[in-house]
């Protein structure tokens, strides 16, 4: 009795391809997704300053893609260097106050290209 996908990949049960063990009794970690880190030089920060609620100013940092960034490191820098708080909108870093100078500053140290 031959069978529609004998001695095709198909025919045969998966294997794992670091150990050759049958998928089901596989005990390889799953593997690391890789990051590649784009270097600040390549990237540019947009600055712009918000008006919110009960007349609160906030410096918003935009244009830094978040795959390739560790933006919760940046903002903690960030913060640490305005002495505010801040929080990470989606990809946006969102500082309390207006501290255009002091961002602009801090990035230009770090690498990034600056734009107002």
């Amino acid at each position: 009795m031959t069978r529609l996908f004998a001695g095709t990949p198909w025919d045969r049960p998966p294997v794992c391809d670091r150990c050759g063990q049958l998928e089901t009794d596989c005990t390889c970690p799953p593997p690391v997704p890789v990051v590649e880190i784009i270097p600040p030089s390549k990237q540019t920060a947009r600055l712009s300053l918000e008006k919110r609620k009960k007349g609160k100013i906030v410096t918003v940092v935009r244009g830094l893609p978040g795959v390739g960034n560790d933006l919760p490191a940046l903002l903690a820098r960030l913060k640490t260097t305005c002495g505010a708080g801040g929080t990470l909108d989606g990809d946006d870093l969102e500082i309390q106050g207006n501290h255009l100078d002091r961002i602009r500053e801090q990035l230009d140290t770090l690498g990034y290209n600056v734009r107002r």
